[in-house]
């Protein structure tokens, strides 16, 4: 299963740097401009990304910092929130790097900032749905990014593994 983390870790990276590179040739109305997302705009759907990292890895590791609101602003300017997407992109590679089959198998409590209550699984399944969430949001972005008038892309799993992903084969 490690191998599959790390596929997932440097696939999200790689699809984050296709993304950012797109959104990143907007003018700044348009970056800020209401979409109609969950978060409105590409500045606060891809804040809402770094947050829930953010999240997860403080409740992975137990360090970093950790906004107490799923919509916090990190970042107002797109320079700064990409230099920390990939800081933080770098972070969760060489935490996955880190991890061995009995961690990923072995239980895992955290509280939820929606409802604070403890809930306790195993770790694998948080992982999975840190990689989940972040593709959810990346679809929601890149229709976004279409909608103000960027291209459309190639994020799909499967082009990463035809590619730079072939190590994981």
């Amino acid at each position: 299963m490690l191998d599959h983390y790390r596929m997932y870790a440097a696939y999200n990276a790689w699809a984050n740097r296709a993304l950012y590179a797109e959104v990143g040739k907007l003018d700044d109305e348009a970056f800020r401009r209401n979409l109609g997302a969950f978060f409105g705009s590409l500045h606060r759907t891809l804040n809402h990304l770094l947050t829930a990292d953010r999240i997860w890895m403080k409740r992975f590791t137990g360090t970093g910092d950790a906004p107490t609101r799923l919509d916090a602003i990190l970042h107002e300017d797109f320079s700064g929130l990409w230099a920390a997407r990939q800081a933080e992109d770098a972070r969760l590679i060489a935490y996955i790097d880190s991890l061995t089959e009995e961690a990923l198998a072995a239980d895992f409590t955290y509280s939820p900032l929606t409802n604070p209550a403890a809930i306790t699984h195993p770790l694998g399944p948080a992982l999975t749905h840190m990689f989940n969430h972040q593709t959810h949001h990346r679809g929601q972005c890149h229709g976004m990014l279409t909608a103000a008038g960027g291209p459309s892309i190639t994020l799909d799993l499967i082009s990463f593994v035809r590619t730079e992903g072939t190590k994981f084969l």
